[in-house]
């Protein structure tokens, strides 16, 4: 006999609507959307029932494999405290982000990414994990040993999206030196003398290795099947080189210009949820409610604070006019799904995934209440 989930008296977020109604499970699949409630199952009191969410980059890992400077915890230990963050968040896929090139802004080795990604995939093969988890290189191309670093994930089929990125000064997310020196001068602790020294010597990396490097491994990527994404175009020069590239995913991009012309040309824009929630860029680029008002939005992540996915997404059904619970839904399930080729979740229908989660908004913010994953419940 098949396992059968009755969850009752909920409000579904589907695709383009919202009802009142029943969804029903059978072995981990949605077998059954019913309006109106039946007698049994989980009764939700009216609490919202939508489609687990997608993440597709999220570097929050770093930070449980080194809490402090200096300080490394155990690799399977810091996946599954992410994990557990990840899930009660009510994301149920997710891509955690590992570094490909190494710049002064990073405290850990090429070898300790693959060590992460290695203590990823070892825990999904032993069923630790309440999320299902892949993995998105962060390529940075400027860095000398970017193809050194990628090469440590070489057939490697949990890698779905790689992002070709570059954060050396006065271009893409830092125009401003003002604003480069306040992210950096300040983290590294560096006098003028030193932070102009540094600027010079990545901006000299930068003119070196981005061409060739965001050539190679736009072309191995296109050749291995993974998702291309650029990172921080400003300009439509930087979006018809996205284009030419193969580029798929356009994330953060700088300006408005940048976001209208990637849209254009078909590329999925993927904005920081936390930039949804405080209003602006930290970074003091575009804001994402600016581009959800324009239209130029497809795609939601939480960067840095995996909570923002789902704060994010009933914020902007609430308070941004023209856009719906089911619109703002789609930005964080059906649409990074399709982006990464995932047809099998990020909708609530029949014959989909029973990845769901039962939210309850108090205050104004999101209560994630339970969270199944396949059927099986994990929060």
């Amino acid at each position: 006999m098949s396992a059968e989930l009755i969850l009752n008296n909920a409000k579904i977020v589907l695709e383009h609507d919202v009802i009142s109604g029943t969804v029903v499970i059978r072995d981990g699949k949605i077998a059954d959307i019913l309006e109106g409630s039946v007698s049994g199952g989980e009764d939700f009191g009216g609490d919202y029932l939508i489609p687990g969410l997608i993440e597709l980059h999220t570097d929050h890992l770093e930070g449980h494999y080194m809490p402090r400077p200096r300080v490394r915890w155990n690799p399977i230990a810091a996946v599954l405290a992410h994990d557990a963050q990840i899930a009660a968040s009510g994301i149920t896929t997710v891509l955690d982000a590992l570094r490909v090139g190494l710049d002064e802004d990073a405290d850990m080795s090429a070898d300790e990414s693959r060590k992460l990604a290695d203590a990823i995939e070892d825990s999904v093969e032993q069923g630790r994990l309440r999320a299902d988890h892949y993995i998105h290189l962060r390529c940075e191309v400027s860095a000398s040993d970017c193809l050194e670093g990628f090469a440590h994930f070489d057939n490697d089929s949990r890698v779905r999206l790689a992002s070709l990125m570059d954060h050396a000064p006065g271009q893409r997310q830092f125009v401003s030196l003002e604003t480069y020196a306040y992210y950096y001068q300040r983290k590294l602790k560096l006098s003028d003398k030193e932070f102009n020294a540094f600027c010079e010597k990545r901006m000299a990396e930068s003119a070196k290795n981005s061409g060739p490097q965001r050539k190679a491994i736009a072309d191995l990527c296109r050749e291995r099947g993974i998702v291309l994404a650029s990172h921080d175009d400003a300009t439509r020069a930087h979006v018809d080189e996205a284009v030419e590239q193969g580029i798929h995913v356009a994330e953060f991009p700088t300006t408005l210009e940048a976001a209208a012309a990637s849209k254009q040309a078909g590329l999925s824009v993927l904005m920081g949820a936390p930039n949804v929630v405080r209003g602006g860029s930290h970074s003091g680029n575009v804001s994402a409610r600016e581009l959800v008002e324009h239209g130029h939005l497809d795609i939601l992540s939480s960067d840095y604070i995996p909570f923002s996915l789902i704060q994010s997404t009933f914020f902007l059904g609430e308070t941004v006019d023209g856009i719906t619970l089911p619109d703002a839904v789609r930005l964080v399930t059906k649409n990074p799904a399709e982006a990464v080729g995932f047809e099998d979740r990020g909708v609530i229908q029949i014959g989909r995934r029973a990845d769901l989660v039962r939210v309850r908004v108090d205050e104004h913010i999101p209560v994630v209440r339970t969270v199944w994953r396949e059927g099986r419940r994990v929060v």
